[in-house]
């Protein structure tokens, strides 16, 4: 695909998948050189950079219109792990009546990452565009309601 048959939509949706992508990347890295060297990261922590690592695949395929492995990818950020039952606890006691709203924000991005998953599966690349902006979404909204207060909460930056 030349330059100027390249859709504008899809230049504009891939330049905005590999720009959240970074940020959401070096937030969570910053988060570690910064971290109190005695602070113990969540289990989270590892689980939110391995489906940072999968946003990042999926940009690629996108750019590269690999709906099959984009298709591969998602459920891996669907059906992400869950942090051990302690650090659940951990995480419940400090979001108290938050709970609903975190569980909420989870329960749409798994949601947009199967549907993200069903699309690619067709090989429908703007639908694909479209759902994994409404996966990054799904991401960003649940990361600006509770990313900065789990820092300071965990691991006492600000």
């Amino acid at each position: 695909m030349t330059h100027q048959n390249f859709p504008k939509n899809l230049f504009t949706a891939i330049t905005a998948s590999v720009l959240l992508a970074g940020i959401y990347s070096q937030a969570w890295a910053n988060d570690d050189a910064d971290a109190d060297a005695d602070a113990k990261p969540l289990e989270l922590h590892r689980i939110m950079q391995e489906i940072g690592k999968n946003m990042q695949t999926i940009t690629d395929a996108i750019s590269r219109e690999d709906w099959a492995l984009v298709a591969k990818i998602a459920p891996q950020i669907a059906e992400h792990p869950e942090p051990p039952v302690i650090e659940k606890m951990r995480i419940l006691t400090f979001i108290g009546t938050d709970m609903g709203t975190f569980e909420s924000h989870d329960q749409r991005t798994h949601q947009a990452a199967r549907a993200l998953e069903q699309i690619a599966a067709r090989n429908d690349g703007q639908g694909v565009i479209t759902a994994f902006a409404n996966l990054q979404s799904s991401c960003l909204v649940c990361h600006q309601s509770f990313r900065q207060s789990f820092v300071e909460h965990f691991y006492g930056q600000r």
